[in-house]
This record gives C-alpha cells, sequence and structure tokens, in this order.
C-alpha cells in the first residue's frame, strides 16, 4: 500500500517517473547485490582465492528470483541491513560447500555502496537523456524566438526590452553548464566501494587491490585509491547535482507562472481538454506543471542538505549518518526525475504569444525605452543630467497617462538635442534589444545537441 507521493498510484507519475523508480526499486537493488557478490566470486575463483567451482556455484545462484523477498525483509529488520539477509539466502541456495565462500573479505558496505553507485550510474543516464531532451526543447524555441521582442523584468517591474529568444538562451546555458557537471563528476564519483572491515583488506592479504581492481572491472567501476566508507563526497556531490538542477528546472517553472497570469498571458503550458481545471472556477488554467516542479526543486536542496550532512561520519564506519544516504539519495533521484519529466512537457509545447508580449511591451506607452533615449541624450548634456531629464518626463507621463514620446517632444532640453524620426526609433522598444540576438546565437553554437 503506497503511502507516499512517490509511490501513490494516483501522485506517482506526477512526481517521479516509472524508470527512476525502477532504479531504486527493492528488486533493481537486491539484484545488484547479487551482480556484485557474482562478479567478486568470478574475481576470486579466477585468481584462486576461492576455488573455481565454487566460485561457478555462487554465480549460478546470484539471481533475484530466487531471493525470498518476505524473509528478506523480516531479516533486515533484525538485524538492520539487508546484504547479510542476501547472503545467507544465497548461501544456502549453493550446494556444497561452495556457500561458504560467498561474500570473501567483503563487509556490508562495500556491498551497500557499491551497489548505490551501480543505482547512481542508472539514476544519472536518465538525467542525462532528460537533460538532452531539454536543451533539446529550449535550443528549438530560442531559434524560433531569437528576434521576439519582450519586456525584460526587473523586481517584477517592466525593465528594458529583451527577446524571448534570449530569455530562453540564458536557461539554456545553465542547462549545458548542468550537462557539462554530469560529465566532469562521473569520472569521481562511479567508483565502487571493497575496502573489508575497516578498510585495509586485511582478511585478503596481498591479494587484495588485485580482487578490487578485478571486481570494479567486472563492474564497470573506477577502483577506488582507498576506501571511502567514511567519506562520502561523491554521494553528497550527486545530491548537489540534483538540486542544482532542480533549481534551474524552478527558475523555468517560476517564470512561465509568472507569464502565465491573466495580466501578462505571454506564455502558458501545452493546452489539454480540462488540464489545470479549477473545480469552480471554468475560466481557469492553472500551471500544474510548473506547480509540480517547484515542488520537487524545493524538496530535493533539502535532501542535498541531508546529504551533506551525512558526511560527518565518525571514524572507519559509522553510527547513523550513513543511513541518511539510504533514504536522501534515492528521493532525490526520483523527485529530479518528476521535475525534468514535468519541464519536458512544459517545453515541448510551450504556447507563446508574440502579439501579447509586444502588446506588453507598449504598455506604458514608452516607458520601458526610457534607458534608450537617456543614453542617446547622455553625450549631448551628460549622462546624470540625461538621467534626471528623461526621470522627470517618466514621471509625468505615468500621471498623466500620456505617451513618453509626446512629452519628451515636449521638453526643450531633450527636443534641442532629439528630434522627430529618431526620438520616434529611440521610443519603439523593438530597436532596443541590444545584443540579444548575438547572445542567443553565441549560446546555441556553444550548447552542442546530437
Amino acid at each position: 500500500m503506497p503511502a507516499t507521493a512517490i509511490d501513490s498510484a494516483i501522485f506517482g507519475d506526477m512526481f517521479s517517473t516509472p524508470q527512476m523508480r525502477r532504479v531504486f526499486s527493492d528488486e533493481n537493488r537486491t539484484q545488484k547485490y547479487l551482480d556484485i557478490e557474482a562478479a567478486l566470486a568470478r574475481v576470486q575463483g579466477r585468481l584462486g582465492v576461492i576455488p573455481a567451482g565454487a566460485a561457478a556455484e555462487i554465480e549460478r545462484n546470484c539471481q533475484l528470483d530466487r531471493i525470498d523477498m518476505a524473509a528478506l525483509a523480516d531479516r533486515t529488520r533484525l538485524i538492520g541491513y539487508p546484504v547479510l539477509g542476501v547472503v545467507e539466502q544465497l548461501a544456502g541456495l549453493c550446494a556444497g560447500d561452495a556457500g561458504q565462500f560467498c561474500h570473501w573479505g567483503a563487509t556490508t558496505q562495500d556491498i551497500t555502496d557499491t551497489a548505490t553507485i551501480l543505482q547512481v550510474r542508472e539514476a544519472l543516464d536518465l538525467v542525462g537523456d532528460d537533460l538532452e531532451a531539454v536543451a533539446a526543447s529550449l535550443a528549438d524555441l530560442a531559434r524560433r524566438h531569437r528576434d521576439t521582442p519582450m519586456t525584460g523584468r526587473s523586481n517584477l517591474q517592466h525593465a528594458v526590452p529583451v527577446t524571448f529568444g534570449l530569455k530562453l538562451a540564458e536557461i539554456l546555458s545553465a542547462i549545458g553548464r548542468h550537462r557539462d557537471r554530469l560529465g566532469e563528476l562521473r569520472p569521481r564519483v562511479l567508483a565502487g566501494e571493497f575496502g573489508g572491515a575497516a578498510g585495509t583488506l586485511a582478511s585478503l592479504g596481498e591479494r587484495g587491490l588485485r580482487v578490487q581492481e578485478g571486481l570494479m572491472q567486472e563492474l564497470g567501476l573506477a577502483q577506488p585509491d582507498i576506501a571511502w566508507h567514511t567519506n562520502r563526497d561523491r554521494i553528497a556531490e550527486v545530491g548537489c547535482f540534483l538540486a542544482l538542477v532542480t533549481g534551474t528546472l524552478g527558475k523555468i517553472a517560476t517564470d512561465v507562472k509568472l507569464l502565465m497570469q491573466t495580466e501578462v498571458g505571454e506564455v502558458a503550458e501545452p493546452f489539454a481538454h480540462g488540464r489545470g481545471s479549477s473545480s469552480t472556477m471554468p475560466q481557469k488554467r492553472n500551471p500544474i506543471s510548473c506547480c509540480y516542479i517547484h515542488a520537487c526543486a524545493a524538496v530535493v536542496r533539502q535532501q542535498a542538505a541531508a546529504l551533506l550532512d551525512a558526511m560527518i561520519a565518525d571514524h572507519e564506519r559509522s553510527t547513523g549518518p550513513w543511513e541518511i544516504e539510504w533514504i536522501a539519495l534515492p528521493e532525490a533521484f526520483l523527485l529530479t526525475a518528476g521535475a525534468l519529466a514535468q519541464a519536458r512537457l512544459i517545453l515541448g509545447g510551450l504556447v507563446v504569444d508574440a502579439d501579447r508580449m509586444r502588446a506588453n511591451l507598449d504598455l506604458t506607452h514608452g516607458l520601458v525605452s526610457s534607458e534608450a533615449v537617456m543614453m542617446r541624450l547622455a553625450p549631448f548634456v551628460g549622462r546624470q543630467r540625461a538621467h534626471d531629464l528623461v526621470y522627470d518626463v517618466c514621471r509625468r507621463a505615468a500621471e498623466q497617462r500620456r505617451p513618453v514620446l509626446e512629452l519628451l517632444t515636449e521638453t526643450p532640453e531633450v527636443a534641442a538635442h532629439l528630434r522627430g524620426d529618431e526620438l520616434a526609433a529611440l521610443c519603439d522598444p523593438a530597436s532596443y534589444l541590444g545584443l540579444s540576438a548575438a547572445m542567443t546565437d553565441r549560446v546555441l553554437a556553444r550548447v552542442s545537441l546530437p
């Protein structure tokens, strides 16, 4: 009986995805334990650490369908860790005395940590695929709206004109950095754990490092230079990466929410009949995906903080901080997957109203062009005097609800230097887009897509 939003039959696919739930399922985690035990036996059999026949028998039984999951749950509640319960069942399945060679020289945390890294590898692949899709949608939108003028906003007020393409390219640039981060962190993070009781591999003697090397080769993981049982920066780095990714997705959601406001109406989430409806207000079209992204991102940040807290571990094997990861890491990945899925939905079908963007640019009758006028006037009268003149004009324009152009024309100190067509052009927001197009092109060129 699911009890959380992530596993809920109702909410589950809003807050996460089936693919990410599979990665962190009991079944996948337990199979990872078995995969590691099989690889360990295979390597040790090859090196003569355990009998080759025992290694083959252990490997033959490392299959999930041979594990009694209910018995494993009972044993885990008693012991506190699932690995020993898996090893006990595996040993019992092996014929003859092969079972006594299971888990040779390993400790519970070796298997648990390595299984976690194998899950992280699968999960990061899913995150990477989603980042590629988000980047592709952003790039497509940025190209299409490279020259679409809109109001830039500062402190929720009209600032200066920008393009919608620039706004999208800024976010695309951040997604590009996340793609870079993902490539950079993989070599650091995707290293297994095999150090024995206190990280010395004493139980395997001189062959310990050869076993460790062979095990990591079998699993496709990097060999650690030393045990990291209580040095948890790898896991914490993953958590911080997920917080950064969802932070950017939260930025997307925030802007879309604000641009969807009735008074703004410049973009909207993709339309589907009944989507975002209110139970009592028939006109409503709520920003549903944005709300889920906001919620997911907020909790991922908290789980990243928890993973940082889990780094404060005691001595060579810790008492408590390690278990924080069992709760926080899967949830961070699951919620990140949900946020990414919602972002893909939004960006894949974002409704853009360029006419409304233009209408909002004109909403203040030229106030949004005040900087353009000030900077053009500054060489004649000085920057501060130009600022004061245009500020006074803007104040009167707002009070009198008159076009800025009219008042500028009526101001002698302005009209003496700027006249007619030049003033009109300066007051056209579309003529003051700066390097929006060039910057958009630069991001599109840098964030190369397959």
